[in-house]
């Protein structure tokens, strides 16, 4: 009998039961004198007992500043080491802390900080060209729940930790005993093909768990220090990178605010890094340095690649060139806290490449028929759906959009087409969404379509990836014009989205058509749409 396309992956390691704080405080007693936090930018560095003190101050000053339990914390930064604090903080007292893409501008912002009701926010001051500041008071008027806005390094800052001695640690402690470890914590936000983003509620057992089993297979201890320049925004920097490395007892490094190539092979030379983390754009940019030879990076051993497939002859450079015999691939989304299958430390090159490992423990997954939800033999393809600790609680406030992605048996479906092979490990074939993913970052076409809409000169538009050799794809923007004598041209489409959308979700192509492509039943034929570019 041919074996059907499921796996339940089973361990001797049993889960954590513990909430985020209670897991902190146990890495605090086991490694107080390790360090817990590197900052290479600014120098600054805490052992565990030192980052245990940083994040009880700043838990402490929320609480006095009137932050409850179930209220939500916007976090809108670069990487940093406060952004770490929020992380912890917020967990400690039961506050639900919002990642914010800090490449969002107002429109997006805005949109946040109303659907999950954001009562106060910690921000970055200014980043590259981004005014943080500017970009607040822009959207604040319209986010009647927003009561506070401190920014990181201001004086603002420095005011909120002063009030930290209003609360003493028996408060603390009393606020933490409240707790429960399926507690919602964190909402992360993700697109989908209905339009604006959707914010995936997690929980403490959902992350700290497989933040904890990541680093498992990847077989830290208190001795690895692991280089972070992915950001922390995604559960890639917070969850597999942060909560895998602390709940181990391990170092967390920051390279760099965002990625810079040269500062990241830096660090890890500098702070002598075991493990370093990535998308394969970020490994293709640190191998393809010109003095790339002359950093000193025999301390990795391991580290995750994921985001989108790594090529082979990448692979064999990581390994070669940066000695990360053990890097690992890692697969799953947002929605799952967010790995799913991952490789092993022994796994072969054909497995590192052509696979996204196979089940992590204590999950299920298994491939399906997208229409009969029957589920299909190996080596069929068919939609991937996960289940487990790692799926969310749903969607933030959006109980419908919840059940369209969490079936009546709690699977998540993926929308992800993959192959189970007759060993186990699964192969990504494709999406049954129309996502883009630009050099790791997902694009939700609706997103951009909607705001495109209110341009003068477009009628109609339908936005698609096409394949583009650096970032994996690239985002087109296929147009028809509100009078064909006077198109849009790029420039004034990349204007207007200058400042209200993400510098990644701006349109880079465009293609100016009298009509789309249709179905017998209506619906745009976005397949020809990529088809039919030629640049």
């Amino acid at each position: 009998m041919t074996e059907l396309s499921y796996a339940h992956g089973t361990g001797t390691t049993a889960l954590l039961g513990d909430t985020i704080g209670r897991n902190l405080d146990r890495a605090v007693a086991a490694w107080p004198g390790r360090e817990a936090l590197v900052d290479v930018p600014s120098g600054r560095r805490w052992t565990y007992a030192e980052f245990g003190a940083a994040v009880d101050e700043l838990a402490r000053a929320l609480m006095a500043s009137g932050v409850a339990k179930g209220d939500r914390v916007g976090i809108w930064a670069v990487n940093c080491p406060e952004w770490v604090l929020v992380q912890y903080a917020t967990a400690r007292i039961g506050a639900v802390m919002v990642n914010i893409n800090p490449a969002y501008r107002a429109h997006e912002l805005e949109y946040v900080l109303k659907q999950a009701g954001i009562s106060l926010l910690a921000a970055t001051l200014t980043h590259r060209t981004s005014d943080y500041r500017a970009l607040v008071e822009q959207v604040r008027a319209d986010c009647p729940d927003l009561r506070a806005v401190h920014y990181i390094g201001d004086d603002s800052w420095n005011e909120l930790l002063s009030a930290a001695g209003q609360v003493t640690a028996d408060q603390l402690a009393a606020r933490e005993a409240e707790l429960s470890c399926d507690d919602p914590i964190n909402i992360q936000y993700t697109s989908g093909t209905t339009g604006f983003p959707k914010g995936a509620t997690l929980s403490h057992h959902n992350i700290l768990n497989n933040g904890y089993f990541v680093g498992e297979l990847v077989a830290y201890t208190e001795q690895d220090r692991v280089c972070l320049p992915v950001p922390f925004y995604h559960c890639f920097g917070m969850v597999m990178g942060n909560l895998g490395i602390t709940s181990h007892g391990a170092c967390i490094v920051i390279p760099c605010p965002s990625f810079e190539p040269a500062a990241v092979l830096s660090a890890v030379q500098q702070e002598r890094c075991t493990s370093l983390y990535g998308v394969p754009t970020m490994f293709i940019a640190e191998l393809n340095l010109p003095d790339f030879a002359s950093y000193d990076l025999s301390s990795l051993r391991t580290g995750i690649m994921a985001g989108s497939p790594c090529p082979v002859e990448v692979m064999k450079r990581v390994v070669a060139e940066m000695h990360m015999d053990e890097v690992s691939i890692c697969y799953g989304m947002t929605e799952t806290s967010p790995v799913s299958t991952q490789t092993r430390r022994d796994d072969d090159l054909e497995r590192r490449t052509g696979t996204v490992g196979r089940v992590m423990p204590h999950i299920e997954v298994k491939v399906i028929d997208p229409a009969t939800g029957v589920t299909l033999e190996r080596g069929q393809s068919g939609e991937l759906c996960t289940r487990g600790y790692s799926v969310m609680l749903g969607y933030w406030d959006q109980p419908e959009r919840t059940a369209e992605a969490i079936d009546a048996g709690r699977w998540m479906h993926t929308g992800d087409l993959a192959v189970m092979r007759e060993d186990g490990y699964v192969q990504i074939v494709g999406r049954i969404k129309d996502v883009i993913i630009r050099g790791g970052e997902n694009i939700y076409p609706r997103e951009i379509e909607e705001f495109l809409y209110r341009h003068p000169k477009i009628a109609d538009v339908q936005v698609v990836g096409v394949p583009d050799e650096r970032y994996g794809e690239e985002v087109l923007a296929c147009v028809i014009p509100a009078d064909p004598a006077d198109p849009p041209a790029l420039d004034d489409v990349r204007a207007f989205c200058e400042g209200q959308l993400a510098h990644y979700k701006i349109p880079r192509l465009l293609q100016i058509l009298e009509a789309f492509p249709m179905t017998v039943s209506g619906k745009v034929r976005k397949v020809e749409l990529r088809e039919g570019y030629r640049r």
